[in-house]
């Protein structure tokens, strides 16, 4: 069950307080707590996350004010409503200046309060939304899933299944095969669906700022913190956090996200409060994290907790009767002007093996539409970046190496081999690291480290 909406009533009138708690409790909505001045609300503001504040401007110890200042610096995203019975026109215009979204007068009406608390809620899920909008939007652009083998349409049916519930689900596949895109369709179709679903790839941020993309930090918690940040999980609350990569964090994270994972609490970066919120984490990964456990580099009880349900994303070439689909809805996603895939042309997507699988075809078909002339799709404008074996014979991997070991003269090791395929890659990529990454079906991380191994020069 998703958590409810969360208010705080700052308030030194105790009688009507406890009243308007219990009123607001009542309807089932809201998760009500108490401040009877203004260092209490402070305490409660530094350990809890409140959509809506009900702000007193007279109280006691610290005044409503200086209360308000604190919210907008250390929760922003809470909406604020003051209540007073001291409705001046500079006490108005003050506290709108100094962020609050409402203010009511009181004695107040009951049905007027819940109107202005709906509201409020509203606009503060806009404004999470507004964050993530410019991704969100990328995003649905391409959530367009494709595919008819069966391998696929079971896939699709588990997903729709996991949707239902609330577990926590590990999308394990290589790079390219779309567990962004199924992630995003079991949050499309869970009871979260109308809030926010954050995507962040834990294999492009640096180590020294995972933490703080994903748990947020404070004002001045390092050298170039000069405002507070929410984190990721913050923005995502009563969401979808996607982790992508995760095989990829680092150890000194892990504790922590398997706390949060266990509890829903954390702190910011340099902060001392404890702060919960309520997502659902979705993971996906390309590694054999069983693998990564035994090596030391992932910790058992955190794939434990992120594996509740396991969904496999299939490699494209283990669903070639989906190429078609696929370049078909490719060809119309991406060209100004209708294109067609010859046969000759449709046949070498058909044989090729995909390394970089669904991203790597909608890559080729892209490149071809702009090297086409006329509506029709030739061989010669498919770019791919592999090399094929199966253009002559279909060669098997011994085969393959067996050419290689010829041509070099001598019994090369599987090391030796795989770096001579990632020279001729970033040759095909003219150096570039992030399309050969993407071809090879590796994180850019993961290329960076092998080209370090083999001590490959890129140009």
């Amino acid at each position: 069950m998703l958590q409810r909406d969360r208010i705080l009533i700052v308030d030194d009138e105790v009688q009507l307080s406890n009243l308007l708690q219990d009123e607001l409790q009542e309807t089932e909505k809201y998760a009500v707590d108490l401040a009877y001045d203004g260092v209490e609300a402070i305490n409660l503001i530094q350990k809890n996350i409140y959509d809506v504040i009900l702000l007193d401007i007279k109280l006691p110890r610290v005044g409503g004010l200086e209360v308000l200042k604190f919210i907008q610096e250390k929760s922003p995203d809470s909406q604020v409503i003051i209540l007073s019975r001291y409705s001046d026109v500079k006490t108005v215009v003050e506290s709108i200046r100094l962020g609050a979204y409402d203010f009511i007068g009181k004695p107040y009406d009951i049905d007027e309060l819940f109107n202005a608390i709906e509201r409020a809620i509203e606009r503060k899920k806009l404004l999470i939304k507004s964050k993530v909008m410019e991704s969100e939007l990328a995003r649905i652009a391409s959530t367009d899933i494709i595919g008819e083998s069966p391998f696929f349409k079971k896939l699709l049916d588990d997903a729709r299944r996991v949707a239902a519930e609330d577990s926590y689900v590990l999308i394990e596949g290589a790079s390219g095969t779309g567990k962004e895109l199924i992630a995003h369709l079991i949050h499309k179709e869970s009871p979260r669906k109308n809030y926010p679903f954050v995507a962040v790839n834990c294999a492009s941020i640096p180590d020294t700022l995972i933490e703080s993309e994903i748990f947020g930090h404070e004002k001045g918690a390092f050298t170039d913190a000069h405002t507070l940040k929410p984190g990721l999980v913050e923005v995502a609350n009563g969401g979808t956090l996607f982790l992508d990569e995760i095989g990829d964090i680092s150890m000194h994270i892990q504790p922590k996200l398997l706390r949060f994972l266990e509890t829903g609490n954390f702190r910011r970066v340099g902060g001392t409060s404890e702060l919960h919120v309520d997502v659902r984490v979705i993971s996906a990964t390309n590694k054999d994290l069983l693998t990564e456990v035994k090596n030391g580099k992932f910790r058992q009880d955190l794939l434990y907790r992120i594996n509740v349900v396991t969904l496999k994303m299939p490699l494209l070439r283990e669903r070639k009767e989906d190429i078609p689909l696929l370049a078909e809805y490719f060809l119309k996603k991406k060209s100004k002007e209708p294109k067609l895939l010859s046969q000759e042309a449709l046949q070498i997507l058909l044989e090729y093996d995909w390394p970089g699988n669904v991203r790597e075809l909608e890559h080729v078909i892209e490149g071809a539409i702009i090297l086409s002339n006329g509506n029709l799709i030739h061989p010669q404008d498919l770019k791919i970046a592999q090399p094929k074996l199966y253009l002559t014979n279909q060669l098997s991997t011994s085969e393959a190496q067996s050419d290689m070991n010829e041509k070099y003269g001598k019994l090369l090791s599987m090391d030796e081999v795989e770096k001579i395929h990632i020279e001729h890659v970033l040759k095909l990529m003219n150096g570039n690291r992030s399309k050969t990454a993407e071809a090879l079906g590796i994180s850019q991380k993961a290329l960076y480290l092998k080209i370090k191994k083999y001590g490959i020069k890129v140009d």
